[in-house]
């Protein structure tokens, strides 16, 4: 009971502190020593845990929006969809699949497009949408479809779509790298 307790609270310091030395902090502040402490290091590593220093904390993946920031090459569409108010959204649960262009994409789009795109939020937001698809669908998923049914509303024909990366995973879906801007039909 004493070393379930005690896993059970250094995972609770973990996660609120993240770091080993916080989590020894805690475990002398509330009266464990170095070999209660020392139960830390026979938990197996599990997916989301790393180790340090014996010791392990959790090291949550990233989601959508945070992945795309993180990336760097996707600064107009991280900008896009704060202008269009969706970043609550892709930070949410999903699950999500989303066709990212990249800055180069964008930047591909004709002379004063996006500009117009930021001062629409209705049409950005139709935009944007039409890159998303419920659910986590990785490559092979993809390509095995004719047409993706997307957030939107309307379809995405596969064949079109021009993907330079893929199956890039996160805590709510996955993204594909697109090499262009994708723009809804209707």
């Amino acid at each position: 009971m004493k070393k379930t307790f005690i896993a059970i609270a250094a995972a609770s310091a973990i996660t609120a502190t993240g770091t080993a030395s916080a989590q020894c902090s805690f475990h002398e502040a509330h009266g464990y020593g170095t070999a209660d402490r020392n139960v830390l290091k026979q938990m197996p590593a599990r997916a989301g845990f790393i180790r340090t220093g014996g010791y392990q904390k959790i090291q949550a993946q990233p989601d959508i929006v945070d992945t795309a920031v993180a990336a760097g090459s996707f600064d107009t569409l991280v900008k896009a969809v704060q202008a269009a108010g969706l970043v609550d959204t892709l930070k949410g649960d999903g699950p999500y699949t989303v066709f990212a262009p990249t800055d180069e994409a964008f930047a591909k789009l004709p002379p004063g497009t996006l500009d117009a795109l930021l001062n629409d939020r209705e049409m950005l937001t139709k935009v944007l949408t039409y890159h998303v698809v419920p659910g986590t669908l990785d490559a092979k998923q993809v390509t095995s479809m004719s047409k993706l049914a997307t957030v939107e509303g309307s379809y995405l024909p596969v064949a079109s779509i021009d993907i330079a990366s893929t199956d890039i995973m996160t805590s709510n879906g996955v993204i594909h790298v697109v090499n262009e801007v994708l723009i809804p039909q209707s």
